[in-house]
């Protein structure tokens, strides 16, 4: 198995990935995902907390399985969330109220699948130096092409041929992965229905925005001096227009 080729800066290497192949990597992430949380026969829910595109791995049939559960979280019974004062995990991931609070739940997954959506659909990263601001990430990208009504604009320009609908679905239901509020985040369940098309996505609001103080992408803030400060991320909401 190989790391997912998605986001890969060489332009020929993610050409490979046509969107009806991104497509079916973004759904097959959705179910597994669901079953860590819902269907498990084990009868618990398995927090992952470190969901990013380089944890998603592909066979050789280019089918996505999800890897490195190191710093994953068993929940028993009716337990639905859990705080830790040890922030674990990757910046640009991460769930605000995570970075901030600690506290983590399955919506935490959901917003880190959120991320990964939008990085599959556009072929950037999160934290990438490629966007047109280097001081807005990829979610504020995204929001603002939203609120212009442009948000196709974000699509990798390796895809030369997608249905724009399908695309646009995506598009709506990582925004509402990424909302600020866990509670108005869907349930994995329901995104995996929204993006089957069997249930149309609801318009999302009140984003969480990180953006960077600096123009370097490989810093992470939450570690850049080995400890678990936060004192460097700020987040914003903002509203489309």
């Amino acid at each position: 198995m190989e790391s997912m080729p998605v986001i890969a800066e060489d332009d020929t290497r993610r050409s490979f990935l046509d969107w009806e192949k991104r497509s079916e990597i973004i759904n097959g992430i959705a179910r597994g995902i669901l079953y860590l949380h819902q269907d498990s026969r084990l009868r618990i829910i398995i927090i992952h907390r470190d969901l990013k595109t380089s944890n998603i791995l592909l066979d050789a049939k280019m089918n996505p399985r999800i890897s490195d559960f190191g710093m994953a979280r068993i929940f028993h019974g009716d337990q639905l969330q859990d705080k830790t004062r040890r922030i674990v995990g990757t910046y640009g991931y991460m769930s605000p109220e995570y970075a901030i609070f600690g506290r983590f739940s399955t919506k935490s997954d959901v917003f880190s699948f959120g991320i990964i959506m939008l990085e599959i659909v556009s072929g950037r990263k999160n934290n990438g130096s490629e966007l047109e601001d280097p001081s807005m990430n990829l979610i504020g990208r995204v929001w603002e092409l939203w609120g212009e009504g442009r948000a196709l604009d974000i699509v990798d320009s390796t895809l030369k041929s997608y249905q724009p609908n399908e695309v646009m679905r995506c598009i709506q239901v990582a925004l509402l992965c990424v909302q600020e509020d866990s509670k108005d985040r869907p349930a994995m369940s329901a995104i995996v229905f929204m993006l089957s098309g069997e249930a149309s996505p609801p318009l999302p609001k009140h984003l969480a925005f990180v953006y960077r103080r600096d123009s370097d992408a490989d810093v992470d803030p939450l570690h850049a001096n080995g400890t678990d400060s936060i004192n460097d991320l700020t987040i914003t909401t903002m509203k489309a227009r």
